[in-house]
């Protein structure tokens, strides 16, 4: 069985703030990578409108999913309305039964947007109906392969209600980030949006300043994603750490305790 990993996020440049650094060293490290976006993005403007938002911010992300090798997946439904119910999580399922990852990354389980948690919600129960025959979402049920769950640090490094998030394990990635960094530039349409909506000044220089916090954190590397590895039960088995495989590019933080 081949190796491959997918990043399964809310928005388009989701995946480039939080997740595209760690993606990029898994291709380096021969994974097959796929992207996805489960929501169009049509409300991520103040200047077109839902149709015209949904067709650009789509175009830029096909370019990004371009730039970083990844096969690009398309969304599923529109900004605000990824809920955890049905009919959503049977499409998810179905895909993620079609590409059979062995690595997901997704969101934080609690974060400071419901449409955030609720694609961490979505993913984690995709991937563990993958090989439960009896769940029906039009695609045939796997084998019960190994597939490890990561979730990305929170926005703000916090959860909802402003509690301190630290993560179990940081990935260097200082070598892929001028790639990462062109990838999010690809979404060139969110620079007024992020700005009015989330008081961002620049977005590039927002992920900048993210990713040199969490190199910061964790005292050895410049540049940094942080990762929560899922609970195995129902994914893999108990020592399936994957993404220790990219051996001196990852530091476990010793004082990482789960709640």
């Amino acid at each position: 069985m081949k190796n491959v990993a997918m990043a399964i996020a809310a928005h388009p440049d989701d995946i480039e703030f939080l997740m595209a650094g760690t993606l990029l060293l898994l291709k380096k490290a021969g994974y097959e990578i796929h992207y996805m976006n489960l929501s169009t993005g049509n409300c991520g403007s103040t200047v077109y409108n839902g149709a015209e938002t949904t067709r650009i911010r789509k175009e830029e992300a096909k370019q990004a999913a371009e730039i970083l090798g990844a096969t690009f997946h398309e969304p599923i439904c529109d900004d605000f309305e990824i809920m955890y119910e049905v009919a959503l999580l049977k499409k998810v399922s179905a895909i993620i039964r079609k590409v059979k990852p062995n690595i997901i990354l997704t969101h934080a389980p609690s974060d400071y947007m419901e449409d955030h948690m609720n694609t961490s919600r979505l993913a984690t129960t995709a991937a563990f109906v993958r090989g439960v025959k009896n769940y029906d979402c039009g695609e045939a049920a796997t084998s019960n392969y190994n597939c490890a769950i990561y979730h990305a640090l929170p926005h703000g490094l916090m959860d909802p209600l402003r509690k301190r998030v630290h993560p179990e394990m940081y990935v260097n990635t200082a070598s892929v980030h001028a790639v990462k960094r062109q990838a999010l530039e690809a979404h060139r349409s969110q620079q007024e949006w992020l700005n009015d909506s989330q008081k961002m000044n620049s977005y590039i220089l927002a992920m900048e300043d993210f990713s040199m916090e969490v190199g910061g954190m964790s005292g050895a590397f410049r540049h940094a994603e942080g990762w929560r590895r899922h609970s195995h039960y129902g994914f893999s088995d108990e020592g399936y750490n994957p993404l220790q495989t990219l051996n001196d590019l990852v530091l476990l933080n010793d004082s990482y305790v789960t709640a």
